[in-house]
């Protein structure tokens, strides 16, 4: 079986920047065994899955090692190769997804795609949470899969080099570290999750479905220009909508072929 494979920069407008994604086209999902061994081989933070439904398309995310509910840089991936290649002109498009319906339409300079709001809530840095970073966050605050960490300044956060091993053991799989942003940016971040098989994600747009509202509280406005400071590094542009965050950023398509499986 010969399978459509697409490789993307999301989140970039450049090669070699942003978040490289995966994309895999199939008439019917195969066993999970096999789209997990595809991601492994893949060996990309995201590999997105897609089937036709309509005129909708079924989405599943994998890092090298799990299945994920969410994924932002993958779908912004998704939506250029389907706008772009499979149907050329095409403005919007609805993936159906474990996280519920993600519209994703095209403007003029990129994609903006429509996500849930992910709330956090404050809680007790757990144990061994300062000394995986190597800092003592300001705050710590929580959604249902990471620790977000707040840091005195955005230099702090671009400085961290934490212990993989550490965060590994912690009781969430992944870490996002934040501060004010520094360079006309509202905002800078990092992603580490090596629990998931990914050291530090590059550009992570479910963490930014986080960091919209947590950064709306504190700075009392809903538009962000945000930057994740990875060493390929990423600008988010976000806005928090009622329950929903809208992501904008743009693709650069690096690889087109077929895989053999």
């Amino acid at each position: 079986m010969r399978i459509p494979l697409y490789q993307l920069d999301a989140f970039a407008t450049r090669r070699f920047a942003g978040n490289p994604a995966a994309v895999m086209l199939f008439d019917a999902f195969p066993d999970d065994l096999t789209l997990q061994a595809l991601a492994a081989e893949n060996n990309l933070a995201e590999t997105a899955f897609l089937v036709a439904a309509g005129d909708d398309f079924c989405i599943r995310w994998f890092t090298p090692t799990v299945e994920v509910p969410l994924c932002g840089h993958a779908t912004l991936a998704s939506a250029a190769v389907v706008m772009e290649r499979l149907q050329p002109g095409r403005q919007r498009v609805v993936f159906q997804s474990r996280s519920g319906p993600l519209t994703v339409r095209r403007t003029s300079p990129g994609y903006v795609m429509d996500f849930p709001a992910l709330a956090t809530h404050p809680v007790e840095q757990p144990p061994g949470l300062a000394a995986a970073l190597g800092i003592t966050p300001l705050e710590v605050v929580a959604d249902t899969s990471r620790y977000l960490c707040l840091l005195s300044s955005a230099a702090v956060v671009r400085q961290v080099s934490p212990d993989m091993a550490g965060i590994a053991r912690l009781d969430r799989p992944s870490i996002v570290v934040t501060a004010p942003g520094d360079e006309g940016y509202d905002f800078v971040s990092r992603h580490f999750a090596p629990a998931k098989g990914i050291p530090e994600d590059p550009v992570t747009g479910a963490a930014h479905c986080a960091l919209a509202p947590y950064w709306a509280q504190r700075l009392g406005k809903t538009a962000f220009l945000a930057y994740q400071a990875s060493r390929r590094g990423g600008e988010v542009r976000c806005r928090l909508v009622g329950d929903r965050v809208e992501l904008e950023g743009d693709c650069v398509f690096y690889l087109e072929g077929t895989a053999e499986i």
